[in-house]
Order: C-alpha cells, then structure tokens, then sequence
C-alpha cells in the first residue's frame, strides 16, 4: 500500500473527530418538557379521567384529534364514546382545552374568569410540541388562544 501509514492515520483522526460530539453527548439525553397534568381544574373534578387513559393519549392524541375533525366535519357527529362506553363532546376548545391549560392554573391562583377558552394557554400544547418539533394545524380552524405561539 502506498503511504498507507499516513491513510490509516488520518481515517483514524477523521473517526476521533467525527465522534467527539456522540462521545460528548453520551449520557446526557434531555428528558423533555415536564407537563403538569395535575391543573386546579382537574383537581376539582369527581372524575380525574381524560376521554382515554393518560398513556394512550400521549401517544395517540393527535390521532384521536384528527378522527373528531373528520366525525364533526365529515359525519356530524358531536359525540364521542371513549373506551370506557362514556360519553363526551367533541371539541377541542370545549372538552380538551377546559382541564389543559395553564393560563386556568393561573387563573385559579389568581380569581381570574374560568371561561375556558379565555384561559387556554397554548403553552400546554406548545410545551411538548416545540420541544418535537411537531407543526400541528389546530389553529388553522379553531380560534388562537391569547399569545398561543404558531
């Protein structure tokens, strides 16, 4: 091999450079936002149920999001069964807005108006979304929240 101790020196330089960032960055994974999904307004319901488990709506909730877009546009249905055989209106602002927000934490705090869509921040969405990166297009037909951040 011609110069090949100059070859093997230099792939290994190139691979200890191109690996000090994974090396750098071993073990120290961002854990991602904390969501709070313990709100004053939750607390104060007899039932501390979402419209499914907490698990599955984290995992599935853009997808439940986007069946009741196509049930209430497509079908006009505005009642939705859970899993559980229990009922709840479809709406974003009206059902999942009324307990995820934290401008209602605020305003419990702080005896502001309980109108849920006065309250909704869009900081609960924006929280996880942002960190994702995740452009979801709810406020393209639901009204804006004060300050919800595109």
């Amino acid at each position: 091999m011609y110069k090949g101790g100059k070859i093997i020196v230099s792939l290994i330089i190139f691979i200890g450079i191109f690996t000090i960032p994974f090396f750098y960055n071993m073990g120290k994974a961002n854990a991602g936002p904390d969501i709070n999904l313990n709100s004053p307004v939750i607390q104060q319901l007899a039932d501390k149920q979402c419209v499914e488990p907490t698990e599955f709506m984290r995992a599935n909730h853009m997808q439940i999001l986007s069946q009741w877009r196509e049930e209430v546009v497509r079908n006009g249905q505005s009642v939705y069964v859970n899993s559980q055989g229990k009922s709840f209106e479809i709406s974003l602002q009206n059902t999942c807005l009324k307990c995820h927000t934290t401008e209602a934490e605020k305003a419990a705090k702080t005896g502001g108006t309980s109108n849920s869509a006065v309250n909704a921040s869009p900081q609960f969405c924006a929280s996880c979304h942002v960190y994702t990166a995740v452009n979801p297009n709810c406020w393209d037909c639901h009204f804006e929240p004060k300050g919800a951040m595109k």
